[in-house]
């Protein structure tokens, strides 16, 4: 399971809530693991020449008693054929033109009649007011992920059932999410696994002189052989900002900061280091040097309770007593999304508030958080430096979510 559940029961509670009610593909995955590739991707005028530039939509409920239902488009079903949800439900024609009754094994006969019976609601939000009437949800007290959702639909969802309650929940789902599961755990765990050892080998490559290009296609390559997705390999030009797609063969004068990251079942990893060649400038190699300290410092402070903006702070000011302000170390939460919260930034007085939550932005640690602390340092036409490494907040601390070895510039 990927949800957190007794993070997510809390939050129902807290907020008095039936049940909540995911619109966007994220969400919809962690409520009930449900993924497609193409749902993110074809949007309705690519079937339908004239109509909207939005995606074809699907929804996911989770009840206050754990209880969970998920409509989807009938054509990408199969996709759901495993998760264990309680409902799993279509609508209109599946387009499979059905002929007669043909035997599928036990496993599949859900979907066989799922399929036969898809066109009962013409469309997903009808499908999904019909689920709601059908567990006496259509006069409860419902949170709906509101932000990514078309204003059409939210219309005939608030004029469908009109003795609901209905508050928007999307804050309170990436509050929620930002807490991780076991299993959350154990595939970020992998996606980093996977990620360091494919990055490692490519970054060697390039110090023997193996272009650019041909090192990220290495490591694209190592990455879809341990069963995760390429997510990003980029790095730097003389300090000149960040690449990915130009040619280019390090030279021995050259310090360089690589960024790189993978997708292991739908979870991030993230990560970054220094390749500093043998005559690279002494003067960027020692400021690699204020950067190990910079992280070390950031680690001591990261615990349960502590304010993100305390940790960006204590890394900000190692680097600035080290003569560095032309730098914003920072880090931010990993999981579904690249970036998940807690952003660890200076606080910016905002508030993470919808219908059901406000919080301060500047969040504090909890445990079973995974974050990243990065630290850049980019000199214009000489070189950068950087290390970015991935973390578990535990009881009293943190801890590496896999070995990932900055002591020195790999060279």
């Amino acid at each position: 399971m990927l949800r957190n559940e007794s993070r997510a029961q809390a939050y129902l509670d807290q907020c008095d809530l039936d049940a909540i009610i995911a619109t966007s593909p994220v969400n919809i995955r962690y409520l009930t693991e449900y993924y497609c590739w193409l749902d993110p991707l074809m949007k309705q005028y690519m079937i339908s020449p004239g109509g909207p530039n939005r995606i074809f939509q699907a929804y996911a409920v989770y009840q206050r008693d754990g209880e969970t239902a998920l409509i989807v488009n009938p054509i990408f079903a199969a996709n759901a054929v495993d998760l264990g949800v309680s409902d799993l439900c279509s609508y209109g024609d599946p387009e499979l033109h059905l002929e007669g009754s043909v035997p599928v094994e036990e496993r599949l006969q859900p979907l066989d009649g799922l399929l036969a019976k898809s066109s009962a609601d013409e469309n997903p939000t009808e499908a999904l007011l019909s689920v709601l009437r059908d567990r006496g949800l259509d006069s409860a007290r419902l949170g709906l992920e509101v932000e990514p959702l078309p204003d059409v639909y939210y219309k005939l969802i608030e004029a469908s059932i009109p003795d609901a309650q209905i508050k928007d929940c999307t804050n309170l789902f990436r509050l929620i999410r930002m807490v991780k599961s076991d299993e959350e755990v154990y595939r970020l765990t992998t996606a980093a696994s996977i990620s360091e050892t494919a990055g490692l080998a490519s970054v060697r490559s390039m110090i023997d002189g193996v272009n650019m290009s041909a090192a990220i296609q290495n490591y694209r390559a190592q990455v879809a052989a341990s069963g995760a997705d390429f997510e990003h390999f980029i790095y730097s030009l003389r300090g000149l900002g960040l690449a990915q797609e130009p040619d280019y063969t390090l030279p021995e004068d050259d310090i360089l900061c690589v960024d790189f990251g993978c997708i292991y079942k739908g979870y991030f990893s993230d990560t970054g280091l220094t390749i500093g060649m043998p005559q690279a400038p002494r003067e960027l190699r020692d400021r690699y040097g204020d950067l190990q300290v910079c992280m070390g410092d950031a680690v001591d402070c990261v615990r349960p309770g502590v304010r993100s903006s305390t940790v960006q702070e204590a890394m900000q000011t190692t680097m600035a007593a080290r003569g560095v302000t032309a730098t914003f170390p920072h880090g931010h939460g990993l999981g579904l999304e690249i970036r998940d919260y807690p952003i660890l930034v200076p606080d910016n007085g905002l508030r993470i508030s919808d219908d059901c939550v406000d919080e301060p932005s500047d969040l504090p640690l909890e445990e079973n958080m995974v974050i990243n602390l990065e630290v850049t340092v980019m000199t214009p036409g000489l070189g950068a430096v950087e290390i970015e490494q991935t973390f578990v907040v535990t009881t009293d601390g943190c801890r590496p979510l896999v070995e990932q070895d900055r002591g020195v510039t790999i060279s």
